[in-house]
């Protein structure tokens, strides 16, 4: 840029500075082209923003493909003139699925972890939530449009058990469920930062890591309004289109 106007690039860098540009960054969006957004994003919005009486608010999704990852030399901890290190290579020991569900209510987390994520362990997930929580209570499931989360077994399943109401995101919306943000935590806190010998070790690891959380809850509330963040959007498309 200094080049082609012809200033010194210490000049450049104070104009974008002034200006608060960052060429040098960019970030990941997605719009979601669901023809049903607005209906289904006030449906979760609704969730958050007005809990419904005698029922449970569960944020529910499954991370997979989660890496027992054994580095292949030990790291350096934090000190006096140095940062943390680790090195850039591992060796592989598989994966595992971790489902969870976050209680919008108190922020404790119900979870299992399984070798794959087909319906059937999702499924028996569902059960899971059914044996560990208050009978009396309803449930209200926030999910994404993942296939498993629609297979014919499991619409069945729920059809015989009405105290179930699942409420999807809109297709390409993760943002809206709140499970993402516990997942990016024990992702940084727990995983990302481990090295594991083994399957077995990992699962250790993340469920010492839930106990402890559970232990004190951290609860994640939705405060954002809904009319600002769908002219937000609205902009973005204008945006979008202008420029395409």
């Amino acid at each position: 840029m200094a080049r082609a106007v012809g200033i010194s690039h210490d000049s450049v860098h104070r104009i974008w500075k002034n200006n608060d540009l960052k060429p040098h960054l960019t970030r990941t969006f997605k719009l979601s082209r669901d023809p049903q957004f607005e209906p289904k994003f006030w449906d979760v919005i609704g969730l958050y923003l007005n809990p419904p009486d005698k029922a449970l608010v569960l944020c529910c999704d499954e991370k997979s493909q989660c890496q027992a990852l054994e580095r292949t030399q030990p790291g350096l901890p934090l000190g006096a003139g140095h940062i943390r290190t680790r090195t850039h290579d591992y060796y592989r020991h598989g994966t595992i699925t971790l489902f969870a569900a976050l209680n919008y209510l108190d922020g404790k987390i119900i979870s299992r972890t399984e070798p794959c994520h087909t319906h059937v362990e999702w499924l028996r997930f569902l059960k899971q939530l059914d044996r560990e929580t208050p009978k009396d209570l309803d449930l209200h499931l926030i999910v994404d449009n993942y296939a498993t989360h629609k297979h014919a077994n499991v619409k069945a399943w729920l059809e015989r058990h009405p105290r179930f109401h699942i409420h999807f995101t809109p297709t390409g919306s993760s943002w809206l469920n709140l499970v993402e943000r516990f997942f990016a935590d024990i992702t940084q806190d727990a995983i990302r930062d481990g090295s594991f010998t083994s399957v077995r070790q990992l699962i250790t690891a993340i469920e010492d890591y839930l106990s402890l959380r559970n232990e004190q809850p951290r609860r994640y509330q939705w405060h954002a309004k809904g009319e600002e963040i769908l002219a937000k959007i609205q902009r973005a498309r204008e945006a979008m289109a202008t420029a395409g």
